[in-house]
């Protein structure tokens, strides 16, 4: 079974970006090459159980494995060592990674408190578009009551054979990204 929104890409997106954009092949227009989940705790320094929660916690947001990221440089302000495990990531390619955009626009981000949409600037100037979650608990699948520490994280969509922000964001407000107006 497909997923809802490669389906709606395929149908409905391509078209309509071909149209906008005036190209005719369609392996030139923007598309999301992947989406990379990235949960940093800083409290796993003290606390080895709060970093397994947080991996617990961004696999079952994922529907795939979380890896555990170390620190590369030390910093002493911070009591950090070089290679003390800090945090988690996740990158989702494929089939994985449509339906988890299709479960962050339709079921978590309308769940926030006060939402009036995402910010347009979030945007580097490849096209790639990044937005933090301040926190986990807006995805359905994450238990809030046996949740002990809150956790946010960031997610970045990579888009491939975009000409910059602005195709960007035409491409994700047509796959249904809610921008704020």
């Amino acid at each position: 079974m497909k997923a809802r929104l490669l389906e709606k890409y395929r149908n409905d997106v391509i078209p309509a970006m071909q149209k906008e954009f005036g190209r005719t092949n369609i392996h030139s227009l923007p598309r999301i090459e992947k989406i990379c989940l990235n949960m940093g705790i800083g409290k796993a320094i003290e606390d080895a159980k709060i970093l397994e929660e947080g991996v617990k916690v961004m696999t079952t947001i994922a529907g795939q494995a979380a890896v555990v990221t170390k620190a590369r440089v030390s910093v002493s302000n911070f009591k950090l060592r070089q290679g003390y495990k800090i945090g988690c990531r996740v990158t989702l390619r494929g089939q994985t990674m449509y339906e988890f955009f299709d479960r962050l626009v339709s079921t978590a981000i309308p769940r926030i408190r006060d939402f009036r949409g995402v910010s347009k600037k979030s945007f580097d100037k490849s096209g790639n578009y990044s937005i933090g979650v301040e926190e986990v608990t807006i995805f359905p699948e994450v238990d809030a009551d046996r949740l002990v520490h809150p956790f946010g994280m960031d997610v970045t969509f990579v888009i491939k054979n975009s000409k910059g922000p602005d195709e960007s964001r035409a491409f994700l407000k047509m796959m249904g990204m809610p921008f704020a107006e």
